[in-house]
């Protein structure tokens, strides 16, 4: 996919701010918080530092503004199995991208699905950063379909399927959800829909124009 005018105007103007190893910062963020809400809080006796971290619109209103950047350092997974390969992954699929893609173009897809889930926050009260990373795994899988994942360790599986499958859920979750859900979802996001979306309504298109041929020439 080639990059959008916009962008490498952007890239010109403002490149020399983009962040390296952006990927790296947010995996360091989310162990700090994981191993000082499981290792050290208990230990410390403290309460655990996530609450205060999550996105809460009442909260930042109340003037808790650092939840607008913290809520992306939630480690999600309570396991710490599963948390080192689910931080394994995104770094393995931030600096995939970020070499693909180059640093500005990274910083930007993440800081557009980081602002479309604070505003998506704002609008129904509270958002979390699951569909963020989502995000980053379906477009990892846009730009490397046939990276191949050892599935439980042993099973070979290329990443556009899993990619599909997510893809599936998202879409149910999508229907099964009331409103607030479905902006949740729409705008965590919205840089897919912004990079990729040009691509996908090309692609939609050729697909109907392929099936009306075939239906023709069947006649």
């Amino acid at each position: 996919m080639n990059a959008p005018v916009w962008l490498n105007k952007l890239e010109r103007k403002f490149g020399k701010y983009a962040i390296p190893g952006l990927m790296n910062i947010m995996i360091m963020g989310m162990a700090i918080v994981f191993i000082m809400d499981n290792i050290v809080g208990p230990m410390a006796g403290k309460v655990p530092l996530a609450p205060y971290l999550l996105f809460s619109r009442d909260a930042i209103l109340s003037g808790q503004i650092w939840r607008l950047i913290t809520f992306v350092f939630d480690p999600m997974e309570l396991s710490p199995f599963f948390l080192i390969f689910t931080l394994y992954f995104y770094w393995l699929i931030g600096s995939v991208m970020e070499n693909q893609w180059g640093t500005f173009r990274f910083n930007v897809f993440y800081f557009c699905g980081v602002i479309g889930t604070i505003i998506g926050g704002f609008i129904t009260g509270y958002t979390s950063n699951t569909f963020l990373t989502l995000s980053l795994f379906i477009a990892f899988a846009a730009i490397a379909p046939d990276f191949q994942l050892m599935l439980f360790f042993f099973i070979p599986v290329k990443i556009k399927y899993l990619a599909m499958f997510d893809g599936v859920l998202l879409l149910v979750s999508f229907f099964l959800s009331g409103l607030s859900g479905k902006i949740a979802i729409v705008m965590s996001l919205i840089n897919l829909l912004i990079f990729f979306g040009k691509d996908f309504i090309s692609f939609v298109k050729f697909r109907i124009r392929h099936l009306k041929y075939k239906i023709k020439n069947k006649r």
